[in-house]
């Protein structure tokens, strides 16, 4: 495995990112005295590392509860853990934020399996990725599901599309 700009790891592969760390440690402070979202605030969105989610929505680090997979999907496990920052984290309102140009927006199933396997990746087929070809009907089906879930009542639920190119938020829920 290569880093993704393709220059070799060293010996270490994490070997970057520790020293980078050491760095960061060597002046930490902590962000906060709690692990409360202290806008209330949690935002579901993509793993894309092209997304900053706190630059986006002018916070700083302790303001929300950032949870990301890929599309920016309401799994189970977004729910569950949806559940831990209502009811222990201060959570009050959620953002599901899917964006423009998103891999598993505009693609089947059938295609990422296809680009996993062309890849040299083992068969997948027993995965579901949750594409999409209408990612605002699946922004308000995501959407909808929070707020019907039974354990989060009257949680303030919203979908928006995040523009890679501009860097605009548009609400869709």
């Amino acid at each position: 495995m290569q880093p993704a700009e393709g220059a070799p790891f060293s010996a270490d592969p994490f070997a970057d990112v520790l020293a980078a760390n050491a760095e960061h440690a060597s002046t930490f402070s902590p962000v906060a005295a709690a692990g409360v979202a202290r806008r209330g605030l949690a935002v579901v969105t993509c793993m894309d590392s092209r997304i900053d989610p706190l630059a986006m929505l002018g916070l700083q680090p302790g303001d929300a509860k950032i949870v990301r997979n890929a599309g920016a999907r309401v799994t189970d496990d977004v729910l569950r853990t949806l559940v831990l920052a209502v009811y222990l984290l201060g959570v009050q309102r959620v953002m599901v934020v899917a964006h423009t140009g998103c891999r598993m927006a505009g693609a089947t199933e059938g295609d990422v399996h296809e680009a996993i396997a062309a890849s040299g990746g083992p068969d997948t087929t027993s995965l579901s990725f949750l594409t999409t070809t209408d990612q605002e009907k699946s922004l308000r089906t995501d959407v909808g599901r929070i707020a019907a879930w039974p354990y989060l009542p009257e949680l303030v639920v919203g979908g928006f599309i995040y523009d890679l190119k501009t860097g605009q938020l548009n609400r869709v829920v």
